[in-house]
């Protein structure tokens, strides 16, 4: 994917793009065929802080009532100063970030600067877009740059937006009560890394609650040179 899309200004006129799908799901609604809800089944979170961003996610693969993998990184390596976290089809998560993250890196080699977080996100966006909803990846993308602290979401049908926190997955609207309870503006990092889940929030920690290793990425800002 050329990087130059980002830059492009979309053609005036009307998109009928969406006309045929439309078309077929008149078609499964009619014979009472409904398309059913994709469960991801994937818990994931993001919150801006005072001096950079917190992404945290849980580590279960699951597959139906199958738990396939018990230590799954939901958590992708963007860039040295972005992460994307993904809830969705884990296969669709991984291809979509890798793809992110390596053109991403062709623009680090060629120019010698970190990318902007919004450059990452409208090439997400542009991607999820032109499958509409084929690619199942629910995305948190969090990072620094000359700009500031961002976080934003995108959706599978390519839907943006820039939010202080947020989470997405099975177990979101649990994981927004606790951030909507505990959320300040400017948070120090040891307070927006404590755990806030008390044992019986959810069917997962009613039993035992079982602290994760946390990893912490420092980055520095480097200074843009303009001759």
């Amino acid at each position: 994917m050329a990087l130059a899309n980002i830059f492009e200004t979309p053609a005036p006129g009307f998109n009928f793009d969406n006309a045929g799908r439309n078309a077929a799901l008149e078609g499964l609604f009619d014979g009472g065929n409904t398309p059913k809800p994709m469960k991801t089944g994937t818990t994931i979170a993001g919150v801006v802080f005072k001096d950079g961003v917190v992404l945290g996610a849980d580590t279960r693969a699951t597959s139906d009532e199958v738990v396939a993998d018990k230590m799954c990184a939901k958590i992708h390596y963007i860039s040295p100063n972005i992460y994307c976290c993904g809830a969705g089809t884990a296969a669709d998560t991984e291809k979509t970030t890798d793809l992110l993250s390596s053109n991403l890196t062709i623009y680090s080699l060629n120019s010698g600067r970190n990318p902007r977080v919004v450059m990452a996100v409208n090439i997400l966006q542009d991607m999820l877009y032109r499958y509409h909803g084929q690619i199942g990846a629910n995305l948190i993308l969090g990072g620094v740059d000359c700009t500031g602290n961002h976080l934003y979401t995108v959706g599978p049908y390519g839907s943006v937006d820039k939010v202080p926190y947020l989470s997405m997955g099975s177990g979101d609207l649990a994981a927004l009560g606790i951030l909507e309870d505990g959320f300040k503006p400017d948070l120090e990092v040891r307070q927006k890394m404590k755990y806030k889940y008390r044992p019986g929030t959810t069917t997962v920690l009613t039993k035992e609650v079982v602290p994760l290793k946390l990893e912490v990425v420092q980055e520095t800002v480097q200074k843009m040179e303009t001759t």
